[in-house]
């Protein structure tokens, strides 16, 4: 802003000339609202380089400066700083939740890992005791096998006992009796059977 100390002009008194007061000016009469002679054109250096207004011109760049820095002062700086405060809660915030988050994963993966090798002995667990349930179950099977057929073999060894025994009684009868019939055929006469029974018992001890 530029301050123009316009030229007043002498005004003769109304009721001496008897004029109107609104009458045209009179030549060389300088307007005055825009401070320049009337009928001459604005002449001079551009007005921000016309160093009779230095000193204003300073003093408006004082007072545009100092309203500048109240402004950033009390207004813009304490915007941008809530502004920043506010980012840098927002992000402190996120970083929490993201360790917060981050540890959680971490326990949850640790229970997991606990979770499966629990597991995992639990069923080598199961599994050596289904291994020996079973050999057990072999074991007693095979004994069971082994004491049936056992038992078996002896009813047998007595049943072939019994069946020698009863084929040596019959072949001692056989014998006599072949002994006896021979003796008829050869001799033409009958042996007492306590004889022909004492020589078969004879030919047996001879055997």
């Amino acid at each position: 802003m530029f301050f123009v100390t316009p030229a007043y002009a002498e005004e003769a008194p109304a009721a001496a000339t008897g004029t109107d007061a609104h009458a045209a000016p009179a030549a060389g009469e300088v307007h005055t609202e825009t401070g320049v002679a009337e009928g001459e054109h604005a002449r001079g250096p551009f007005p921000p380089f016309d160093s009779t207004t230095f000193a204003s011109q300073l003093l408006w760049l004082v007072i545009t400066f100092g309203v500048f820095y109240l402004l950033m002062q009390k207004v813009i700086a304490p915007r941008i700083g809530a502004i920043l405060d506010q980012r840098h809660t927002r992000i402190s915030q996120d970083l929490e939740e993201a360790g917060r988050l981050k540890a959680e994963a971490d326990a949850a993966v640790r229970t997991y890992e606990g979770e499966l090798a629990a597991a995992r002995a639990k069923s080598n667990a199961i599994g050596t005791a289904a291994r020996d349930a079973a050999k057990a179950k072999a074991e007693e099977d095979r004994r069971a096998v082994e004491a049936s057929l056992s038992e078996k073999i002896k009813a047998a060894e007595l049943r072939i006992g019994e069946i020698k025994a009863k084929a040596f009684a019959d072949v001692g009868t056989i014998a006599e009796e072949t002994a006896a019939a021979v003796v008829d055929q050869l001799i033409g006469g009958t042996v007492a059977k306590a004889d022909v029974a004492a020589a078969v018992a004879a030919a047996k001890k001879e055997a």
